[in-house]
C-alpha cells in the first residue's frame, strides 16, 4: 500500500496521472527540469521538486537524480508515464532494491518484451504467430536468412522502437550497408548494436491490443486499435475498433494476446502489437510494456480507466471486473497533435501559443498540458494534444472529430491540425481502407500537387 506517487515524467501524461491519483486519494510528487517550471503539471501537483536542466539526460532521464528525489520526497511509488524512463530495466531494478513500487511491470517482464528478437522467440514457444524472420545478430547468418525468406526485409534494432535502428533492405548487396547504419543507429540510441531480420509485409495493418494483468494472474484483453496511419513508423491517428478487424480475427488476436501475457505472468498495463496482412493474417511485432499515448481511445469503448486501474494494480489490488464486462461501446478515434509543420517535413515547432481555443461539446475528450501563453520547450518530444473524438459508430466519431478540428485554434506555432483536416476528408481514411504505407503515399501526392501549384 502507498499513499504519495512520484511522477517521473511531463506534459499531458503526467497531468493524466495526477488526475487518477486525486481520485484515489494519493497525494502526488512532481519531478520537473527547470524547461517545465511553468508547466500545468507542476502547478497542480501536491508537490514538485527540480530534477535538473532542461536536457532529458539532466533531468527526465537522470536516475541517480529522479531516486533521490523520491527518496526526499517520501514518495512510497514511482509512475514512469510512456517514454523516458517507463521501459528502462535499471530504474525499475533501482526501484525494485530500493523498495520504491514501480507503478508498471516487473523488470522480468520488461525484459523479456524489451528485447525484440527475445519476444520474438517468446512469441513462437507459445504459438503466437511472428513474421517470418531470425532474432540473431549475426551478419553472415542473417544475411543468409534474409536470402531464404525473400526480399524486401527489415533490419530492427533488437531494443529498438519509434523507427530508429531500422531499414528495409530490398537486396543482398544492399544487406551489409544498411546492417552496419542499423547497428551504429542502435548503439546510439539504445546503447546496444543487437539486431534482427524480418519479412517486410507490403501494405499490412498496425492493429494493437491492450491489456492489464494484475498480481494474481488475472489478464484481462480490451478491444483492438488500429495504428495503421503512422509516419516513419510514428503513429498520428489511432482508432478503436479497427475497421478492417472482423468479429474471427478479433477473437484470435485476443488469444494471442492472452496467451503471451500469461507465459510471461504479465502485471500492469501493456499492449502487444501486431501487423495483419492483406489476407487477414496476424503476426506479432513486440510488446509496450507500459500505459500508451493512445489508451483513451481503449478507455472511451470499454469504459474502464485504465491509468487508475494501473495503479491499484501495483498497490496490490485485484481487477474488480472480468472479460466478460468488456464489450465495445461505439467508436472512438484519437489525433495526436504535435508542435510540427507538416508543410516543412514536419519540422519542430517550439515556441509561444498566443492563442487557444479547444472544441467540446458530445463526444470530444482533450487530454493536453498546454495552455494559452505557455512556451512549448524545444527538448522533448512534440507531441501538445490528444484530441478524441467518439460516437455511437464511426461515422459519428468521424463526423465529430471533422468538427472538433474546425474548432481548433492554436496560435503562435505550426501544429499538424491542417494536416489531420486533409485526412479527415479523404475517401480512402473515409472508408477504412488504409494501411500502414498509406499515410506516406498521400504526404507524397501531397507534396507533387503542392510543388504543381507553386510551380504554376
Amino acid at each position: 500500500m502507498f499513499k504519495k506517487v512520484f511522477v517521473a515524467n511531463r506534459g499531458e501524461i503526467a497531468l493524466r496521472i495526477i488526475r487518477s491519483c486525486k481520485e484515489l486519494g494519493l497525494s502526488t510528487v512532481i519531478g520537473f527540469s527547470e524547461a517545465d517550471r511553468e508547466s500545468i503539471p507542476v502547478q497542480l501537483a501536491d508537490e514538485k521538486i527540480c530534477l535538473g536542466p532542461a536536457p532529458a539526460s539532466e533531468s527526465y532521464l537522470n536516475i541517480p537524480s529522479i531516486v533521490g528525489a523520491i527518496e526526499i520526497t517520501k514518495a512510497q511509488a514511482v509512475h514512469p508515464g510512456y517514454g523516458f524512463l517507463s521501459e528502462n530495466i535499471q530504474f525499475v531494478e533501482i526501484c525494485e532494491a530500493s523498495g520504491i513500487v514501480f507503478i508498471g511491470p516487473t523488470s522480468k517482464n520488461i525484459q523479456l518484451m524489451g528485447d525484440k528478437a527475445l519476444a520474438r522467440k517468446t512469441a513462437k514457444s507459445c504459438k503466437v504467430p511472428v513474421i517470418p524472420g531470425y532474432e540473431e545478430s549475426v551478419l553472415k547468418e542473417a544475411l543468409a536468412h534474409a536470402k531464404k525468406i525473400g526480399f524486401p526485409v527489415i533490419i530492427k534494432a533488437s531494443a529498438g522502437g519509434g523507427g530508429r535502428g531500422m531499414r528495409k533492405v530490398n537486396s543482398a548487396e544492399e544487406f551489409t550497408k544498411y546492417w552496419n547504419t542499423c547497428q551504429e543507429e542502435a548503439k546510439v540510441s539504445f546503447g546496444e548494436g543487437a539486431l534482427y531480420v524480418e519479412k517486410f509485409l507490403e501494405r499490412p495493418r498496425h492493429i494493437e491490443i491492450q491489456l492489464i494483468g494484475d498480481k494474481r494472474g488475472k489478464i484481462i484483453v480490451f478491444p483492438e486499435r488500429d495504428c495503421s496511419i503512422q509516419r516513419r513508423h510514428q503513429k498520428l491517428i489511432e482508432e478503436s475498433p479497427s475497421p478492417s478487424v472482423n468479429e474471427k480475427l478479433r477473437r484470435k488476436l485476443y488469444r494471442y494476446a492472452y496467451r503471451l501475457a500469461k507465459q510471461i505472468k504479465y502485471q500492469s498495463t501493456g499492449t502487444i502489437e501486431f501487423l495483419v496482412d492483406s489476407d487477414g493474417r496476424p503476426y506479432f511485432i513486440e510488446m509496450n510494456t507500459r500505459i500508451q499515448v493512445e489508451h483513451p481511445i481503449t478507455e472511451i469503448v470499454s469504459g474502464i480507466d485504465l491509468v487508475k486501474h494501473q495503479i491499484l494494480v501495483a498497490r496490490g489490488d485485484r481487477l474488480n471486473f472480468s472479460q466478460k464486462d468488456i464489450t465495445i461501446k461505439g467508436h472512438a478515434i484519437e489525433c495526436r497533435i504535435n508542435a510540427e509543420d507538416p508543410l516543412n517535413n514536419f519540422m519542430p515547432s517550439p515556441g509561444k501559443i498566443t492563442k487557444l481555443i479547444l472544441p467540446g461539446g458530445p463526444g470530444i475528450r482533450i487530454d493536453t498540458h498546454i495552455y494559452e501563453g505557455y512556451t512549448i520547450p524545444p527538448f522533448y518530444d512534440s507531441l501538445i494534444v490528444k484530441l478524441i473524438a467518439y460516437g455511437i459508430n464511426r461515422a459519428e466519431a468521424i463526423e465529430r472529430m471533422q468538427r472538433a478540428l474546425e474548432e481548433i485554434r492554436i496560435e503562435g506555432i505550426k501544429t499538424t491540425i491542417p494536416l489531420y483536416k486533409r485526412i479527415f476528408e479523404h475517401p480512402t481514411f473515409l472508408s477504412g481502407r488504409y494501411s500502414t504505407k498509406w499515410l506516406e503515399n498521400f504526404l507524397a501526392s501531397e507534396s507533387v500537387s503542392e510543388q504543381s501549384r507553386n510551380a504554376h
